[in-house]
């Protein structure tokens, strides 16, 4: 079984509200909320990774020492394992903007919940939650 590792952020704006991106149609699991992320690449890292991924689809810039790792999601999915370590950012350059066809909401914490998610992200939530 191949593990597919994914880094993923809680982008969180200064009323402590957190950025979930609906995955566009024609995406694996199209209609879905999730927080900003992609795959890591060969020789990347997971920071890397993320900070690359938010300036491809957010077009934002932040720094290796404005993500705080907060958990992690370890999920089996038919196929694949998907390992994805959660970030917290607070600091980013630029305004989240969809560069791929995403649909973008701030959400407070307690509201999570009321948006459906892959199954890897579930468990994060009351994690977030309760860290915010």
């Amino acid at each position: 079984m191949k593990t597919v590792l994914v880094s993923a952020v809680a982008l969180i704006d200064v009323d402590g509200r957190v950025l979930l991106a609906q995955r566009p149609e024609g995406k694996s699991m199209a209609g879905l909320w999730e927080f900003p992320g992609g795959k890591v690449e060969s020789g990347e890292t997971p920071e890397v990774a993320l900070i690359r991924e938010l300036q491809e689809e957010l077009g934002i810039d932040t720094w290796q020492s404005c993500l705080a790792p907060l958990t992690f999601a370890s999920h089996q999915y038919e196929g694949f394992h998907l390992l994805m370590p959660l970030f917290a950012c607070r600091k980013w350059e630029g305004t989240p903007t969809p560069q791929e066809g995403q649909t973008l909401k701030w959400v407070h914490a307690n509201q999570l919940r009321d948006f459906p998610m892959p199954a890897a992200d579930v468990p994060l939530i009351p994690i977030l939650r309760d860290w915010l």
